[in-house]
Parts: structure tokens; C-alpha cells; sequence
């Protein structure tokens, strides 16, 4: 799938569509962010709602890298996220 690197305070974290659906699925989808890999690794997730209607991927190619920082400020860790399979 293909993603956006976005650098937050100086760290690089993969951007890219989640996969996961919700019930809103036809205006908003999940995006998940990546940071490193193996034991480093770091993952959050968020909800996107594109202003015009078009894929996925390229919704998240227009956005600006401040509009995917406001998005990576309101993400939550993957071990709190319904996307990562946290259940209550």
C-alpha cells in the first residue's frame, strides 16, 4: 500500500490508509502512522474524512504535511485503537 513519510519533531513516521472501516465508511476511513519496526516500533491510529470525494491513497497524497500533523496530534496509540484489535 503505498504511504507518506511525515517528520514529527524531528522523527519519521509512515502515513498511509488503515484498511479498517467504520460506519461511515463512505466519507470517513481510518489512517494509520508507523514509526520504526521490530521492538521500536510505534503505531497510531486516527479517522479522516476527505473534503471531496476520491480514493483513499490520494486523499492522503493531497493533504498538506500540516493538515497530516493536526491528524498525527488527534491519533491515538494502536494499543488503545479498535483497528490494532484493542476490545473492551
Amino acid at each position: 500500500m503505498p504511504h507518506r513519510t511525515l517528520d514529527v519533531d524531528g522523527t519519521p513516521w509512515r502515513v498511509m490508509p488503515s484498511g479498517h472501516t467504520t460506519q461511515s465508511d463512505a466519507d470517513e476511513f481510518g489512517l494509520v502512522f508507523v514509526r520504526a519496526s521490530g521492538a521500536d516500533r510505534m503505531v497510531r491510529f486516527t479517522r479522516f474524512r476527505p473534503a471531496a470525494v476520491r480514493s483513499r491513497e490520494q486523499a492522503v497524497a493531497q493533504l498538506s504535511d500540516d493538515a497530516l500533523r493536526a491528524l498525527f496530534t488527534a491519533s491515538q496509540p494502536g494499543d488503545t485503537a479498535p483497528e490494532a484489535g484493542y476490545r473492551l
